[in-house]
């Protein structure tokens, strides 16, 4: 059997998840011809996506009360439309940073099939996510200050290891987009994204629909060092409007 490439696979086994209810990884392993390490790698991967749970030797299907959360299932089919449209954008060997966040990890399973990649993050998660992927991308820790409530690192040290590099793209998320000001974060420490801004030469910024127009106190990055909105199509016109109007390039995932 000709070996499947991850995304592939990862799909057939959810398929097999959803459908059988449970699997094995000795059995996934026989049929795809690959490593049992593999397979858990997958099993791992598509358990932090929040698509199955693991269980010993194998996996078993989210239970119904938690695939009958509409409101979890259709704020994880955004993340993920808005995940793939910004992955789209990454070219092979590039130099990319990824920032902490629920909607910038979640393009991680998307990047499987880039060859080269070398990627910088401050996020434990991420860098935890990166490494299950087999085609192994160069990852770069920034160290530095560990802040709890951005569950990533902070402060002078890693601002300083941001900037002995420069990068293609930054991808980075947003608690709210003010759209006379830029994007807005809960977060006071600020200092590190707008340090990730001045190493790339393109910041791309994924955010749901639903934060755009929110106002938050705390400017994070203004529009001039915006290049690129990713949300989902959910936005309406006028909003469109606005942030192209601020010379920022909008992209409107659609959500399948």
């Amino acid at each position: 059997m000709t070996k499947r490439n991850t995304q592939q696979r990862r799909h057939t086994i959810l398929s097999q998840v959803n459908e059988l209810g449970e699997v094995a990884v000795e059995a996934l392993a026989e049929q795809f011809q690959t490593s049992e390490v593999t397979i858990r790698k997958d099993l791992t991967a598509l358990e932090k996506s929040g698509l199955l749970l693991r269980r010993y030797g194998g996996a078993i299907a989210l239970p119904q009360e938690i695939v009958a959360n509409s409101n979890e299932k259709s704020d994880s089919l955004r993340k993920m439309a808005i995940a793939q449209a910004a992955a789209k954008l990454i070219k092979d060997h590039n130099r990319i940073i990824i920032d902490s966040g629920r909607t910038t990890a979640a393009m991680i399973p998307e990047l499987a099939k880039k060859r080269g990649l070398v990627v910088m993050t401050n996020a434990i998660n991420v860098a935890n996510r990166l490494l299950s992927l087999e085609n192994e991308p160069t990852l770069l820790m920034t160290g530095g200050t560990w802040d709890p409530h951005s569950e990533s690192f902070q402060g002078q040290v890693a601002e300083n290891v941001l900037r002995s590099y420069d990068f293609d793209q930054l991808f980075i998320g947003a608690d709210g987009i003010d759209i006379d000001r830029g994007t807005t974060t809960f977060n006071e420490l600020v200092g590190l994204s707008q340090v990730m801004a001045e190493a790339a030469r393109e910041v791309v910024v994924l955010v749901e629909s639903e934060k755009i127009g929110r106002r938050i106190p705390n400017l994070e990055l203004p529009w001039q060092r915006v290049t690129t909105v990713i949300t989902d199509n959910n936005l309406c016109a006028d909003k469109r409007k606005a942030i192209t109007a601020c010379g920022v390039r909008l992209i409107c995932a659609e959500i399948e």
